[in-house]
């Protein structure tokens, strides 16, 4: 079996009831073969980012510890999308149920077909930053920096707290 990894998932939706469609997730996501969701962050509403005529989004981060590769990590969100009915249809940041993305891996980069960690606009995206700050301070993001130092960077006005959430399922 492969070393245990810490994973930073983000999680976003603003279709069907979003935080139920997150908790949903995250409860897929905690059901991952050879993985354990540890931390999770509180919910934050965020203007949609790309795609401007759309509802607000909810977000989240979590922090999984897992044994499964980079590619299968992937696969695996990827199913749990499907599941809840979101299909990638060539519309890129648009309305969705459900969408997760792998935002670091351990301390490693990866540039291949399919899959890019860290998430190549994790920088730029207040959204994804202040929940991973909230779970995950002091984390250095390969390739980038500290969290700490990249979401200060950011413009942080159209993200903002809904409320506190359980913080862990440990």
């Amino acid at each position: 079996m492969s070393p245990q990894v810490s994973a930073y998932i983000g999680l976003g939706s603003n279709l069907d009831d979003p935080r139920a469609q997150i908790e949903r997730a995250v409860s897929a996501i905690g059901e991952l073969p050879q993985s354990r969701v540890g931390r999770m962050s509180r919910l934050y509403a965020s203007v949609p980012w790309g795609v401007a005529d759309q509802p607000e989004f909810v977000n989240a981060a979590v922090e999984l510890q897992t044994s499964l590769a980079a590619h299968a990590l992937l696969d695996s969100l990827l199913g749990i999308e499907q599941q809840v009915g979101r299909r990638r249809d060539g519309l890129r940041w648009g309305p969705r149920r459900i969408d997760l993305d792998i935002l670091v891996y351990g301390d490693r980069c990866v540039d291949e077909p399919g899959l890019q960690v860290p998430h190549p606009h994790l920088h730029e995206r207040a959204f994804a930053l202040e929940p991973l700050f909230q779970i995950a301070p002091d984390l250095v993001i390969p390739g980038c920096g500290p969290v700490a130092a990249l979401l200060a960077a950011v413009d942080r006005s159209g993200c903002r707290p809904l409320e506190r959430h359980g913080a862990t399922t440990e």
